[in-house]
């Protein structure tokens, strides 16, 4: 039995991406973009091929070698999907980018860049958990969605990050998460020339060091100790003055003594989206001053915030841009918790973890794609719902007002399927019949989900 051919959206949807890829390549590209998509299982090479119907076709380990073999660059494709991005969702104004880590746990000796680390899902503060697998940074445009009414975090470039150990076996020199930040943001930028670019991260990119290297180039808003050491701007130098210039001015308050302070200053705001619930009530206090430790100092913005109704632990926060308002700052940092559910969503509706690949290459190359591929449905759903509204699946046990991911893939899924049924389809308008090699493949999908 013959496989369907390519659904013409697909061809259409990715045709920015073309030129990035060698014919042969490009087109076995496809038929793996389209089986991931289209596969309710687990997201392998052969899951992909078996639900295009190529379950026969002896050239398979043509389509391995995308991954682990054929020359294209992972870094051409992610700056042309943050230009698409950008334009979709981001057409002016500045972009807000979020950065953090994820780990895909994976075990087996061929995993070179395997290592151990704090699992942030199982652990908590009073409970330590590890896992095995690969470390990923991940950078995400954060954007409000018009057809969801919220914030998505949209994945399009994503880099593995080894483990020190991982290191020292290859030989190679260990970076850590804010160097290779530091790397990755300064890519970034360069990508975006025009652009004023805000990266939001946690507290594990609160290193002075990534701060000052990057402030020049674009704004950071992440997160600071109650008992960072600030000091006063170093004052103007005096004529005459011996000796080294101050690089410091005098000690101020840490923010845990402003919170317990009655002359600290508070204004009430009301922010959107606070832990991705509904608007909140905060009380903020600010200031400017040198985040400053032995050998190493950094200007900032530093936010204090305290929950009106008491329910949330003060926090703290800090901004490199010093003429931010820190109600904006806030609003911006509120965004990084949609990079969670975007962690979630591509382990439950796109296979994260569930890939087999362990050839370095092809390691390298597979979860890239798959983060990539949530930006992708999201854009190709978003070009659908500008001809028609995107309707939420609900069920009377399930009342769901806004589309999800799910709606989003759904969309697309069922795109795909329509148009390899009638592309594939006899021209007989006086009735309409699933083309044999669609039909087997859809059974095929019902009988074998995983």
């Amino acid at each position: 039995m013959s496989a369907p051919v390519l659904p013409n959206s697909l061809t259409r949807w990715m045709a920015p991406f073309a030129d990035l890829f060698t014919r042969p390549t490009w087109h076995h590209a496809l038929v793996l973009v389209a089986g991931t998509l289209l596969t309710p299982g687990r997201r392998t090479v052969t899951a992909a091929l078996s639900i295009m119907g190529r379950r026969d076709a002896k050239d398979f380990s043509t389509f391995h070698r995308v991954l682990n073999r054929n020359r294209w660059s992972g870094r051409a494709v992610a700056r042309s999907l943050l230009t698409l991005l950008v334009a979709a969702f981001v057409p002016d104004g500045p972009v807000v980018l979020g950065i953090d880590e994820t780990i895909e746990r994976r075990w087996g000796p061929k995993i070179k860049a395997r290592g151990i680390y704090r699992d942030p899902v199982r652990s908590s503060h009073g409970h330590f958990v590890k896992a095995s697998g690969l470390r990923w940074i991940v950078v995400m445009v954060l954007s409000p969605i018009p057809w969801v009414g919220r914030v998505w975090a949209l994945p399009f470039l994503t880099a593995l990050a080894p483990s020190e150990r991982t290191a020292q076996i290859t030989g190679r020199r260990h970076k850590t998460l804010t160097e290779r930040a530091r790397q990755i943001l300064r890519l970034v930028t360069r990508w975006l020339p025009g652009r004023h670019v805000i990266a939001v991260a946690d507290s594990s990119y609160a290193a002075i060091e990534l701060l000052a290297a990057v402030r020049h180039h674009l704004t950071v808003v992440t997160r600071l100790r109650l008992d960072a050491r600030l000091f006063a701007f170093a004052p103007p130098r005096q004529p005459g003055t011996m000796g080294r210039p101050r690089t410091k001015g005098d000690a101020q308050p840490t923010l845990e003594r402003r919170l317990s302070d009655p002359a600290t200053v508070w204004r009430r705001v009301r922010v959107e989206g606070w832990y991705g619930g509904s608007e909140r009530d905060l009380d903020i206090a600010s200031g400017r001053a040198v985040w400053h430790h032995p050998g190493k100092q950094v200007p900032v913005l530093w936010i204090l915030v305290r929950d009106a109704q008491g329910v949330f632990e003060p926090q703290a926060f800090l901004c490199t841009d010093l003429q931010a308002d820190p109600l904006d700052a806030l609003r911006w940092f509120v965004r990084r918790w949609a990079v969670e559910v975007t962690f979630a969503e591509v382990r439950r509706h796109l296979g994260v973890e569930t890939q087999r690949q362990w050839s370095d290459p092809a390691i390298a190359r597979t979860t890239p794609a798959l983060l990539g591929l949530f930006s992708l449905v999201a854009l190709w759903a978003h070009e659908t719902a500008a001809s028609h509204a995107l309707v939420p699946r609900v069920a009377v046990w399930y009342p769901k007002h806004q589309p999800t991911f799910s709606d989003a893939l759904a969309t697309v899924r069922r795109q795909l399927w329509s148009d390899l049924i009638i592309e594939t389809s006899p021209p007989r308008p006086e009735r309409e019949k699933i083309p044999d090699a669609v039909l087997y493949c859809l059974i095929d999908a019902a009988c074998f989900p995983a």
